[in-house]
């Protein structure tokens, strides 16, 4: 169904406008990329409007203030890391190949989006309550797919040691967020990817 609102004409006369379903994609989609490029405290509601193509004021149809629409940036950032592991685990010949594919798919996240993840970890314990929550949640999540896939490749390690391996691997990547080290891509890439396999035991 169409969805439509209206709108007083100069001469007095109602005319139909239609509502775009998809601003609110378009939204998320520039907040998404002015945080990646400035980080979040330099990028305000008014950059964020007129990067999506409409005011400011606009956006608070869809997000309260600027802390639910980070909020919601955070969420499609953990939903998108998750929906990705749970595809390459899907898609692994096995679990070795499946903990290598994870390995550099979250390589990939920690690079291309490395201010969101800043933004994550520096953030995130602002937010209320209920929406740190439910991040916590996929976060435990994504780190779930890599438990179920080293538990089988790491059998002399206990279910509490396997998360502290994971979680280690997981922090190797930090270094790039949090640290400019001016190497070209393809080399920062192998190195976050070699430290991570060697903490996982991927290299033995």
């Amino acid at each position: 169904m169409e969805l439509v609102d209206t709108a007083e004409a100069v001469d007095g006369t109602r005319t139909r406008r239609r509502r775009d379903p998809a601003r609110k994609d378009r939204i998320l989609a520039a907040a998404a990329e002015l945080v990646a490029k400035h980080g979040y405290h330099a990028v305000g509601m008014a950059d964020i409007g007129a990067a999506a193509g409409i005011v400011g004021s606009g956006i608070y149809r869809h997000f309260g203030s600027k802390s639910a629409l980070l909020s919601a940036l955070l969420e499609q950032l953990m939903d998108e890391m998750q929906r990705t592991a749970a595809a390459v685990v899907a898609e692994a010949a096995d679990d070795r190949d499946a903990l290598e594919r994870l390995v550099d798919n979250h390589v990939r996240f920690a690079i291309e989006d490395r201010r969101l993840l800043q933004v994550y970890y520096r953030e995130a314990h602002h937010l209320p309550e209920e929406d740190l929550r439910r991040l916590r949640r996929a976060q435990r999540h994504y780190v779930e797919e890599w438990v179920i896939v080293l538990t089988p490749l790491r059998r002399e390690l206990s279910d509490a040691e396997l998360r502290v391996v994971v979680h280690a691997a997981l922090g190797t990547t930090q270094a790039v967020l949090f640290h400019h080290s001016g190497l070209p891509v393809e080399r920062l890439a192998a190195m976050l990817g070699a430290m991570a396999r060697s903490v996982l035991g991927l290299d033995k």
